[in-house]
């Protein structure tokens, strides 16, 4: 009667944690979806950044076209003259899962527009991304754990600067596949389902469509295989949760356009492909081992490793031809940028160039993870503690992650020391409140023995439980039935001894933990202090969080605010002038726009040869085409770096040889941002020198050295003549004496160097309120004079051919 009335109180007791985890599961969503939604609360409903409205374009194509004219959309808006291939050069997860949820949406007659569901998607997966690192963590080291984690990466300001609303951009969905993925490896490794190992294939398949960072995946899982190789800790579910994974996800992977035959012919995928054949050779050995007599076991091992080293050898010749034929060794340059950090600062100044690529600060750190950059530790600690396959799995995690964002991928590191610090509060908490639990006078005696205690108690019980079942099964093969019966009789008829016997077993089974535990009681002073103190860390952690959101994270670059002491003031200078540009140009008008100016118009079915073409630097092409309904020369897609060095020689050359440029580009407005007036410091003038390099390492006649004095870079009196005479300067520049009258820049901290000059190949058509953005007309080409009379113009005509003869027209890309 007691036990049963035991069991029920235990079944209680687990339905109530059940309920509880799931309530609180929820909570955390809700407050990963909210936190993230400072930027509408205080600004807008409105995209972010850059490459975000290519995203949006992108997926407002797919609603209305559909999925077969998005894989086969040529976009004749972009990369002019040479356009690009949608359906081929994007990861279209982003694109499909924002699409699929707008259509189901307005399936279940909920009208929502698809830039709301963009806006949006971030801070959904978000929240679902929470959930899953829950999945992980419990997994790994129990359920308190796996809350403690997902609480900290619904608020990890470094996920947070990636997922807000607005922010649609491939991490908003990539970060949960990523996180799902690894426990779906995780949870076949400890289960050996079939059933798990396929689900994460499908699961590294989106993670695939989604991001570029995939490659992390299909490296981290064969490193932690080949460590529990290497370790002794080979079973079948280790066979059962990598090999399909290689196999199917492979598969799967060169299903998606942009990635192709690249899933089997570049190097990031290569090392997977060598854990497979050595897991093989392993689970070889492993089976011959357990048929064959020790002795034919080291001649079929001789045989084994024989024959395995020379298919060892030959894949990797063939690998080595491949990687040979390769200029990069089969490595993409951003992979390399990774491995090197400063190989794109000497070889692709294009990469360097991007922000995102640049190695993070240290203050960075501590901005991004916050006090989790100082539980990590803790947590790697106590992963050991037991060490097991999943726990081995998330000391390798955060190892990897850390190297990486100490290299670019700080994004990678948020859910690695979130479920690492998990791990350690989650420790903690436990040793310090089952010290209180020990040392209460109230909990004294018969009472000490709690859910806690009772449910390890249970758990120790179990294992010796089914360790007797073992020796039982083992010994019912050599028990006779006399034996059996005389077992049953006892059973019907049990005598006080055994009844004895058996009640001292199981208080020595319960008794034993808790002497074990007793070991590791702290003083009641400590314990309460720790939890105090960890109470206060974590309430730390939230107000950094939530301020980290509300103020650093949440202001969309399109819209700039700044505070002084006559109140708040918006800059609302891009969005004026792309709505100049849409209208105010004609549509035979030209124009060209630079390589991040390319993904942004949605609405127009003209041609593109009708729309004008922008120029400007990169960093907003995609914002013009969407916005501004113009067609452009390149954007953020780096695909053709000539593309791109020819818009940036044009803004580093002199103004005549630029317009020539501009001209020959079937150009007719050039784009220029410039925040001297304001304070803007992520303005053309600051990114000048990225447009030297990029131009310089196509066209040799730009060289660096020119427009620096001294090895610095000026724009005041002592700025070299190439730098005052080059056309972002005067585009920049121009006129900017009249704002003040000294032309200071408030950027540089300086006055500018030349003040006074006039323009002769553009004209000035529109500057917006605050200067952050002038827009230029290259004038039209002079019309040729002809003589008056006969006697001058055969005169003319004859100096003509003689100079033609004499010297051909000077190409002004060279």
């Amino acid at each position: 009667m007691a036990a049963s009335e035991d069991a029920k109180a235990s079944s209680l007791r687990f339905a109530f944690g059940n309920v509880l985890s799931v309530f609180i599961l929820l909570l955390i969503g809700v407050l990963a979806f909210s936190i993230r939604l400072f930027s509408v609360i205080k600004y807008e409903s409105v995209i972010h950044e850059f490459d975000p409205y290519f995203n949006y374009r992108v997926t407002q194509y797919l609603t209305k076209n559909g999925i077969y004219d998005f894989w086969n959309w040529f976009d004749d808006r972009t990369w002019y003259p040479l356009g690009r291939v949608i359906g081929g050069t994007v990861y279209p997860g982003l694109t499909l899962t924002a699409g699929t949820m707008w259509w189901i949406l307005n399936s279940l007659n909920i009208p929502l527009s698809v830039e709301t569901v963009c806006v949006f998607t971030a801070p959904v997966f978000s929240a679902i991304a929470a959930w899953a690192t829950f999945l992980l963590t419990k997994e790994v080291k129990g359920t308190g754990a796996g809350l403690t984690a997902a609480l900290l990466l619904g608020m990890v300001p470094s996920y947070i600067s990636r997922s807000v609303a607005g922010s649609y951009d491939n991490e908003a969905v990539a970060i949960f596949a990523l996180i799902f993925t690894f426990y779906l490896y995780i949870k076949t490794l400890n289960t050996g389902s079939l059933f798990y190992a396929t689900l994460n294939a499908l699961a590294y398949f989106y993670m695939v469509c989604s991001w570029g960072g995939y490659t992390f995946i299909i490296n981290l899982i064969p490193m932690h295989v080949l460590l529990c190789i290497v370790t002794g800790r080979y079973s079948s579910r280790l066979y059962i949760a990598y090999a399909p994974l290689v196999v199917l996800g492979t598969l799967l992977a060169a299903l998606v356009p942009v990635v192709g035959f690249n899933a089997v012919m570049t190097s990031e995928h290569f090392a997977s492909f060598l854990v497979f054949i050595i897991l093989h050779v392993v689970a070889l050995v492993h089976y011959i081992k357990g048929i064959l007599s020790p002795k034919m076991f080291k001649v079929a091992v001789t045989l084994v490793v024989s024959v395995g080293l020379v298919v060892c050898c030959a894949v990797i010749a063939v690998l080595v031809a491949l990687i040979a034929s390769s200029p990069t060794m089969g490595w993409s340059g951003r992979s390399l940028s990774l491995l090197d950090p400063t190989y794109a600062s000497k070889y692709i100044p294009i990469i360097a160039s991007v922000s995102e690529h640049q190695p993070p600060t240290w203050p960075s750190y501590f901005m991004d993870i916050n006090v989790l950059a100082f539980l990590v530790p803790a947590g790697i600690i106590a992963c050991f503690l037991p060490l097991s396959d999943a726990s081995s799995f998330v000391v390798l995690y955060i190892a990897t992650s850390v190297y990486f964002s100490g290299v670019r991928l700080m994004l990678v590191l948020a859910p690695a020391a979130c479920i690492t610090s998990g791990i350690a509060l989650s420790a903690a908490f436990e040793v310090f409140t089952r010290s209180i639990k020990f040392q209460l006078p109230e909990l004294s005696g018969s009472s000490q023995i709690d859910a806690g205690d009772t449910s390890s108690g249970t758990a120790v019980i179990q294992n010796e439980t089914t360790k007797i079942g073992k020796k039982e099964d083992s010994a019912k093969e050599r028990t006779s039935r006399k034996t059996e019966k005389h077992e049953d009789l006892s059973k019907e008829r049990p005598s006080k001894k055994h009844k004895k016997k058996e009640k001292e077993n199981v208080e020595k089974i319960s008794v034993k933990p808790q002497e074990e535990k007793r070991l590791l009681v702290l003083p009641l002073e400590t314990s309460v202090l720790g939890i105090f103190l960890l109470v206060l860390l974590g309430a730390f952690y939230v107000v950094h969080c939530v301020w980290a959101a509300a103020e650093a994270y949440s202001a969309p670059s399109i819209v700039l605010t700044s505070q002084s002491q006559d109140g708040l003031h918006v800059f609302d200078d891009f969005r004026e002038a792309y709505a100049w540009l849409s209208h105010n140009t004609e549509l035979d008008d030209k124009g060209l726009s630079l390589y991040d100016l390319g993904h942004v118009s949605v609405s127009s079915l003209l041609p593109s040869s009708t729309l004008p073409r922008v120029a400007s630097w990169w960093d907003y092409g995609y914002q013009t085409t969407a916005m501004a309904n113009r067609t452009v020369i390149v954007d953020n897609n780096t695909w053709n770096n000539t593309h791109i060095a020819t818009v940036g020689t044009a803004m580093s050359s002199p103004e005549k040889a630029a317009w020539e440029i501009f001209n020959s580009l079937d150009v007719k407005y050039v784009l220029v941002v410039f925040g001297g007036l304001i304070g803007y410091p992520s303005d053309d003038i600051n990114k000048f020198l990225w447009m030297v390099r990029i131009g310089g390492g196509v066209f040799p006649h730009i060289k660096e050295p020119d427009y620096l004095r001294d090895g610095q870079y000026r724009i005041d009196s002592q700025a070299t003549p190439t730098m005052l005479n080059c056309l972002m300067y005067k585009l920049s520049y121009y006129r900017f004496v009249e704002t003040d009258g000294k032309a200071f820049d408030r950027v540089r901290r300086t006055e500018i160097g030349k003040k006074y000059f006039k323009l002769t190949h553009f004209d000035e058509v529109f500057t917006t309120h605050h200067w952050m953005v002038r827009i230029y007309k290259l004038k039209p080409q002079k019309n040729r004079i002809r003589g008056k009379t006969k006697k001058t113009k055969a005169k003319g005509s004859s100096t003509t051919s003689s100079k033609t003869s004499g010297s051909k027209r000077k190409n002004p890309w060279h």
